[in-house]
């Protein structure tokens, strides 16, 4: 039963269950209790950026990377999971740049999964995944998301290889106002090189970085209840389609969707983002806004509790003024809290 976790989260009032085997989490209040606002005693998820490594140097990626990129160190990497023993934290998502170019990435997934007993997922630009990579991806990894991008052959390519290692496969595909239109063929034509995926997971687009464009915010392209209209009609046998939270606002106004399955922004409040460079902020997106917290000063735990930059993001989402007009408020609880222009609403 090691690979089934359910913890009594009793500072938070709630109970959390998961299952590292399928990757199913779940969040429930105690009875009587209204759902939780945030987990009082840490993240339940990290994104980490193991790198700021990546060959690809794509023009809309927000944190700049490229082959000048940073790796955090190895005892940097453990010097976190060492303190998530305290946060009840049971899975990591790792990123960049590109992460499996990291130099020690083997040891990280093993370490990760074998030693804390967290599991590692990971997303690749697809570029540098050896048979060696494949293999402990395999063996240790939850999911692996590809990102999807031009040339398509090469996309297809990596594609091809993680799926034909039985490895959970997932597609990351980035929403703007440009490429929504292919998004729209990709869900009603589903190519044969998208069989035996798990899923797509559609990212909307902030405008942040050094090349970030306000001109490709999704809400500017005017076949955006097309989108999803496509989705309502999609048969989720084929493969099943997600979002991240940032997407909350659309799913709520043109989804037919259940409240259960639905997960507003969770940053600083069920999830967090740790830099390369060792800094702790509520989501990667707010590294161009703020400092970070240095975690070779500071605590995870103590940070996500008490820093000035993790209460007032709560506050900000909790205080919201959406509660008062809009019929969808309880759902999406407002939409992105720190880039407004993103919320489609």
């Amino acid at each position: 039963m090691r690979d089934i976790i359910l913890i009594n989260k009793k500072r938070s009032n709630h109970y959390y269950y998961f299952n590292k085997l399928n990757g199913l989490s779940i969040r429930a209040e105690y009875p009587g209790s209204i759902e939780p606002f945030w987990a009082k005693e840490g993240p339940e998820l990290l994104d980490i950026s193991i790198t700021n490594y990546c060959e690809k140097k794509c023009s809309f990626c927000y944190r700049n990377s490229s082959t000048n990129g940073k790796h955090m160190s190895l005892e940097e990497y453990q010097s976190i999971l060492i303190q998530l023993k305290n946060t009840h934290t049971y899975q990591i998502a790792l990123g960049g740049g590109n992460p499996n170019q990291h130099p020690n990435f083997i040891e990280i997934l093993r370490m990760t999964r074998e030693d804390y007993g967290i599991v590692p997922s990971y997303t690749t630009n697809g570029m540098g995944l050896t048979e060696e990579i494949l293999e402990a991806s395999k063996l240790y990894c939850g999911a692996v998301a590809v990102s999807y991008y031009e040339p398509i052959g090469e996309f297809i390519k990596a594609l091809t290889k993680i799926k034909n290692m039985k490895i959970k496969t997932n597609v990351h595909y980035l929403l703007t106002s440009e490429s929504i239109d292919n998004a729209i063929k990709l869900i009603e034509s589903e190519p044969k090189y998208l069989e035996g995926i798990n899923s797509i997971i559609f990212l909307n687009y902030k405008p942040v970085g050094e090349n970030s464009d306000e001109r490709l915010l999704l809400k500017l392209n005017s076949r955006v209840k097309d989108f999803f209209d496509a989705i309502n009609n999609h048969d989720l046998r084929k493969f099943k389609i997600g979002f991240d939270s940032c997407s909350v606002s659309g799913i709520v106004k043109y989804l037919d969707y259940n409240p259960i399955f639905i997960d507003s922004c969770e940053a600083g409040r069920f999830s967090a983002f740790i830099s390369e460079d060792l800094k702790l902020y509520p989501c990667s997106f707010m590294e161009s806004i703020l400092n970070g917290i240095d975690l070779r000063k500071n605590s995870i735990c103590d940070s996500w509790l008490e820093s000035e930059e993790f209460v007032a993001l709560r506050d900000s989402i909790h205080s919201n003024q959406c509660y008062k007009v809009c019929l969808f408020a309880r759902d999406c609880v407002g939409g992105c809290p720190i880039f407004r222009e993103i919320n489609l609403c």
